[in-house]
């Protein structure tokens, strides 16, 4: 037993080492006043372009490779949903997302499970025990709606299954087919940023921007999205 929990405590230390070389990596390389600079990204979606249009299939295995390490280290998703749509456009981007943030979240739940699970239930076990029952009646759909209805932090409904013992395969499936509707939104917006920054040799001004149907059409699905939630939310996990 004691063997196990340092083994458990080996590998809690090796993930934050490889997190915390990740994020030096990444900001040792990218500070962040230049990836919010209109130019920074104007030029990066140019490269970004080309070297898509050379090799798709590479650049979409990439792309999904690397959405599974982000999940796994960092556990949100909402940059990488815009930069899909950004790259590959709502549609293809949707799926490449939806593909990566669903491997990684399956992941990151297997460690959860096996790692920190106690801790896991000693912080929300009381919090959330009204819902033992309702997956237990029927654990795909009552997931599938879970992941639907989102409202907690993305890095946290990842591992919170583990209160109730989630299948892998109802995790998987369900998270896959919950998410599209979210990420289906966020791609498209970012398939919208990625026309308007094409289209625009300076930086569009804000009204310009939001009454771009590119933009505020993803941005009233969103709205709509949210309602349909609140409502889902209610009358499933209040009642």
């Amino acid at each position: 037993m004691k063997k196990d929990k340092k083994i458990k405590i080996y590998l809690s230390l090796i993930y934050l080492v490889i997190l915390s070389l990740f994020l030096w990596v990444f900001f040792s390389y990218f500070s962040l006043s230049e990836i919010t600079s209109y130019d920074f990204i104007k030029n990066n979606r140019n490269y970004l372009v080309s070297v898509k249009e050379t090799n798709y299939l590479l650049v979409s295995f990439l792309f999904v490779l690397f959405t599974i390490i982000w999940v796994i280290l960092l556990g949100f998703g909402s940059p990488i949903v815009l930069v899909a749509g950004f790259i590959f456009g709502k549609w293809i981007g949707t799926l490449t997302a939806a593909f990566g943030l669903t491997i990684g979240a399956t992941l990151l739940y297997l460690f959860a499970n096996y790692f920190i699970k106690d801790l896991i239930e000693q912080k929300f076990s009381k919090k959330f025990y009204f819902l033992h029952d309702k997956f237990k009646r029927s654990e795909f759909i009552f997931f599938l709606i879970y992941r639907f209805i989102g409202g907690i932090p993305f890095q946290l409904s990842n591992v919170l299954p583990v209160l109730f013992n989630i299948k892998i395969k109802n995790y998987f499936f369900g998270s896959l087919f919950g998410m599209i509707p979210q990420i289906f939104i966020g791609a498209s917006l970012g398939s919208g940023i990625e026309k308007v920054i094409e289209q625009n040799i300076m930086a569009p001004s804000f009204k310009d921007l939001i009454l771009s149907p590119d933009i505020y059409l993803p941005i009233v699905g969103f709205l709509i999205l949210i309602i349909l939630g609140f409502l889902f939310k209610k009358y499933l996990f209040e009642n």
